[in-house]
């Protein structure tokens, strides 16, 4: 039970450590920059990644939904065909903003053209979709633990002091954005995930250990975050964190910042294949075909796509923790 719990926490926090979280962009927009109230928000978020993250997949397995679909049905009713149609745009749009946070951590780290990284990233992720969901769980199990090693070292070398201000009214907020937003797009991966898992015990505690997990590795960000001036600036400010504290793991870290946005982009190229697939005689075509628009729609560029979508898409996502929250939970 407990290799299974720990095979679903790893894809849970594969799943939304995305392009945002893993940089650090993510976390300073709804978290750092409210200063020492943001500490609070990350206790609130963490407690409700572990709640709302476990109710998904438990309720999800009690369903046997095979897809967020289905999953969608029964928690939004007659209503599910439009809010399927708008995930799929959503989940289109932040997958898109995977492969161009991974374009920039080339650009910007590795002094390489973005367009190299785009490519590259659009083969290794054809490569683990040809192994479906062992694929990605695969990856997860390779990636997520080098990125908990690297946050306990973060939060071990880094002394913050943040400053208590007056926040916003937004600042409360964030916690419930920040996990609606991310809990509605991990379903695609989590939902046929848990519906494969027999045991409903391994389900819980997955859920559990990924939600814990999620908060540590916020929390040692933020405080680390804290201490870089001129945040804004950076497109991948735990970049900048990891040089000058851990400068000889720098190039390792950007190795596992790049991990971390890979298993977000191919949980999305997951849910997407497989809903577009089922139009389609040929699969690898249609993953094809896919890649190529999704590489068309990076070239936006990351840092205004995650400041433009990740905030709208996060309140729009509240209704979907509501009814999760809501919804009986089935026998």
């Amino acid at each position: 039970m407990w290799m299974r719990a720990i095979q679903i926490a790893f894809v849970y926090v594969g799943t939304v450590v995305g392009a945002g979280f893993a940089t650090g962009k993510e976390i300073v927009q709804f978290f750092t920059q409210y200063g020492a109230i943001g500490t609070v928000m990350i206790a609130g978020s963490g407690g409700l990644f572990i709640f709302f993250g476990t109710r998904l997949m438990v309720m999800a397995n009690r369903l046997q939904a095979r897809s967020y679909e289905q999953f969608n049905a029964y928690l939004f009713g007659k209503m599910s065909a439009v809010v399927n149609l708008f995930m799929f745009v959503v989940l289109f749009s932040v997958t898109s903003v995977m492969l161009s946070g991974a374009g920039a951590v080339f650009e910007e780290q590795l002094h390489m053209p973005a367009h190299v990284g785009l490519l590259f990233t659009m083969l290794l992720a054809f490569v683990t979709m040809l192994f479906g969901l062992n694929g990605i769980l695969s990856v997860n199990m390779v990636v997520v633990p080098l990125m908990i090693i690297f946050s306990l070292s973060i939060a071990l070398i880094n002394e913050s002091d943040i400053v208590w201000t007056k926040p916003p009214l937004a600042a409360f907020f964030s916690p419930f954005a920040y996990v609606a937003f991310n809990l509605a797009m991990a379903q695609v991966v989590l939902v046929p995930l848990a519906t494969e898992v027999k045991d409903e015990r391994a389900i819980r505690l997955g859920g559990w250990l990924g939600g814990i997990l999620l908060m540590f590795i916020l929390f040692s960000s933020h405080f680390a975050l804290s201490l870089l001036p001129n945040l804004p600036s950076y497109s991948i400010p735990m970049a900048e964190v990891v040089k000058r504290s851990l400068t000889s793991f720098y190039g390792l870290y950007v190795v596992i910042i790049y991990g971390e946005i890979f298993t977000s982009f191919i949980a999305g190229v997951f849910g997407l294949h497989r809903k577009l697939a089922l139009f389609s005689q040929t699969p690898i075509f249609v993953l094809i075909v896919l890649l190529l628009m999704m590489y068309a729609f990076s070239l936006v560029g990351y840092h205004a796509l995650l400041t433009v979508l990740y905030p709208l898409f996060g309140y729009v996502s509240i209704i979907f923790i509501f009814l999760l929250f809501y919804r009986k939970m089935p026998s």
